[in-house]
């Protein structure tokens, strides 16, 4: 005859307690996210708040179990942060350095990169002032220093010191001067951080003397109303590769013209996963490089990695007051 009362005796013995216990507490932290369901934290540079924000919301009302938390913070704290392992998924300007690809192969991560958009750096100046047409040239020796004075650009502006002023002393906008502006040579003193790109287009706004830089998306989104508002503030700088600007040569940072090459100040947006699996991060990465998330990118008045242009011949030019 079984002797039941030894049975169970010997299943609920410590041991197999703590086997129970551990499986448990395993079991019930467990990632349960997928591609289109559940809750993630990802960072991005605030430099793409505008299109980002307009991404998570459009995936989210297609996938209605799905909640995208977007922290947006400096380029330099975005790739921190998923250094931590606070995140598993970024959208920024540049792709993984050696460095930190060789610290994700030491812990075993590997990290896929996805180029989603290339987008162009916007020069914005006050409205009071009439030298907006400039050279790459020009804008290079204003970020060294070697041009301090709109007089030194035209003997005849009313204008004199120049203040450059950019969004956050740890953005994506502050490495794209030295690196691809200045070319890694000094950069001026009178170039100063805010906090916001926000707080760039209203200190423009307000100082006749200012140069500002920032992400083309703040201020070139027609179906955004806050972009709209930023360009009755100030007015966005026509730039040309020659040494010379004329109205001819240069251009404003239009998708068309970042596509021919035309525009000189451009970079490339990536979105980094470090998920190790499949889960909601991949499957907001590839809804960014997707047919929608791309067309969101092209409403944004970013130029996007995989859809084509749409050209409009028309009798005169449209640009950027």
């Amino acid at each position: 005859m079984i002797n039941k009362k030894k049975i169970l005796k010997k299943i609920f013995s410590p041991f197999w307690i703590i086997i129970f216990i551990f499986y448990s507490c395993n079991h019930t932290t467990q990632r349960t996210d997928t591609p289109t369901t559940g809750e993630i934290i990802i960072y991005a540079d605030e430099t793409f708040k505008p299109f980002i924000e307009s991404e998570k919301n459009v995936f989210e009302g297609i996938y209605k179990f799905a909640k995208i938390n977007v922290v947006y913070k400096p380029e330099l704290e975005v790739f921190d942060a998923m250094i931590k392992d606070t995140t598993r998924l970024i959208v920024v300007a540049r792709p993984l350095n050696q460095n930190e690809k060789d610290y994700f192969k030491s812990k075993r991560f590997f990290p896929k990169e996805i180029k989603i958009a290339t987008d162009g750096i916007a020069i914005i100046l006050n409205k009071n002032n009439n030298d907006t047409m400039l050279s790459l040239k020009t804008i290079r020796d204003i970020m060294s220093g070697n041009i301090n004075s709109w007089k030194q650009i035209n003997k005849k502006s009313k204008l004199d010191k120049i203040k450059v002023v950019f969004d956050n002393a740890k953005s994506s906008t502050v490495r794209f001067v030295v690196d691809s502006i200045c070319e890694k040579n000094k950069i001026s003193k009178n170039l100063s951080a805010m906090d916001y790109n926000t707080d760039v287009v209203d200190f423009i706004s307000k100082n006749p003397n200012a140069i500002g830089i920032i992400g083309v998306s703040w201020i070139c989104n027609s179906k955004d109303s806050v972009s709209m508002s930023f360009l009755d503030k100030v007015n966005v700088a026509r730039l040309t590769m020659h040494d010379t600007a004329t109205f001819e040569n240069t251009c404003q940072p239009f998708q068309y013209y970042i596509s021919k090459g035309k525009y000189p100040l451009t970079r490339s947006i990536y979105v980094i996963n470090s998920e190790p699996r499949s889960g909601l991060a991949t499957g907001f990465s590839a809804f960014l490089a997707s047919y929608r998330g791309q067309l969101i990118i092209y409403k944004a008045g970013i130029l996007p990695a995989t859809q084509p242009v749409r050209v409009i011949e028309v009798t005169d030019e449209p640009y950027l007051k």
